[in-house]
């Protein structure tokens, strides 16, 4: 009898866990989360919706729809793993309500940050608004100020329709990305969680046309910023700010791809083509912007002596883990493209993988080589979707280049 009342027990427990796992999926529709860094908060929209048998989450960021698909139930908890970013959300959950951590790895440490979750507020930041005391929408000269009192320039890119905001920063090695918000009164707010970026901006608008805040990132680092609105606000070339050293006309490497292989430039068929080498880590939005256009160039030119290489610098130095990453976002963004493991992310040390560079500025960076093999251009940073004009002005200019580069004549073997 004792072990017919036992085995009795343990089914009513299991069942009960399926039961908890089975009445506590995120419910769907439109949420809106917190995260608490550095005492302050930062809001994120999401959507929950299904497709199939699963469930698919949206992170929004103005015009961003950024998918996340793999979402794992536990009894009453949930676990949410950001897509090839080591970052997940893990919490407990009613279906209307998730409370939890938000967590972000590196290979040497981890920050957890507390996250609550709501169904059905769709805004981001504030509930009742007042009148905006001022239109930001236009080019912005932007200071962001260390404490060390050391600066470093960006260009602010504001649209702003009633209270709504969005935009964006431009900096000499990359933007900052989809950000969303408010104008309330005198206050800036914006803010932008993909999974790898917590971003959280505040500001006083002054005089309508000066702003002076903080930017907060993560779990500790802030800076000051001001900005001053300039139409005519400008960055350097990024075509300018990595070169090759004095002597060089060429570039040389041999990596190995995700199978192990060793790829060098030199093989024969990259010879006689235009080839675009792509210098990414998987844990960089800004590449993963910069993938995603150039996987879809390469599928539509694949007709044309094109080859493309995603060197890549990723955060965990053991092949087995750069390898799972990049797999992720080789499938992510369907990458018919060579990617090959060329090292780890720390910038120094990426410039030393390619000695023949003056510096290695920004993930990503990417360097156009002719027919015949030699350094024709190398780009700094990427201007992606979130910037509008900024990035129509780039894929203007990289197919008008790339012609002008299968125009040529390639060189008798």
């Amino acid at each position: 009898m004792s072990n017919y009342l036992f085995f009795i027990i343990i089914i009513l427990m299991l069942c009960g866990c399926d039961s908890i796992r089975q009445s506590s999926p995120l419910s769907q529709g439109s949420w809106r989360a917190e995260i608490t860094m550095q005492n302050q908060q930062l809001p994120f929209n999401f959507e929950v919706d299904s497709k199939g048998d699963s469930q698919v989450i949206y992170l929004i960021n103005g015009k961003e729809r950024l998918a996340v698909n793999e979402i794992k139930y536990f009894g009453d908890s949930v676990k949410i793993y950001m897509p090839f970013f080591d970052c997940e959300i893990v919490g407990t959950t009613t279906g209307s309500k998730l409370e939890g951590v938000y967590i972000k790895r590196f290979p040497d440490r981890e920050y957890r940050l507390p996250l609550v979750a709501v169904l059905g507020k769709t805004h981001r930041f504030g509930g009742e608004l007042s009148t905006p005391i001022a239109n930001l929408s236009d080019k912005w000269e932007v200071n962001f100020i260390e404490e060390n009192g050391d600066s470093s320039k960006a260009v602010g890119i504001f649209n702003q329709d009633g209270n709504n905001l969005t935009g964006t920063f431009l900096t000499t090695t990359g933007d900052y990305r989809f950000l969303a918000g408010n104008v309330d009164g005198n206050n800036l707010n914006l803010s932008c969680f993909d999974g790898e970026h917590a971003f959280l901006f505040k500001a006083t608008i002054e005089e309508d046309t000066t702003l002076a805040g903080t930017f907060w990132s993560g779990n500790s680092y802030n800076v000051k910023w001001t900005a001053r609105k300039n139409p005519q606000a400008a960055l350097p070339n990024p075509d300018s700010l990595t070169f090759l050293k004095e002597g060089y006309d060429r570039i040389s490497f041999a990596f190995p791809n995700l199978n192990g292989d060793p790829v060098r430039l030199s093989d024969d068929k990259y010879k006689g083509k235009v080839v675009i080498v792509q210098m990414l880590g998987s844990w960089c939005p800004n590449c993963m912007d910069e993938t995603a256009f150039l996987s879809k160039y390469y599928k539509t030119n694949a007709d044309k002596p094109i080859a493309i290489i995603g060197l890549a610098y990723e955060r965990n130095p053991e092949f087995a883990e750069a390898k799972k990453r990049l797999d992720k976002m080789k499938s992510r963004f369907d990458i018919d493209y060579d990617l090959l493991i060329a090292g780890t992310y720390n910038k120094a040390a990426a410039a030393a993988t390619l000695p023949m560079l003056n510096s290695v500025l920004a993930f990503p960076t990417t360097i156009f080589i002719d027919k015949a093999g030699r350094v024709r251009k190398i780009h700094t940073g990427f201007n992606g979707p979130g910037t509008g004009i900024y990035y129509e002005k780039f894929v203007e200019e990289f197919n008008t280049f790339i012609d002008k580069l299968l125009a040529e004549e390639a060189p008798k073997q």
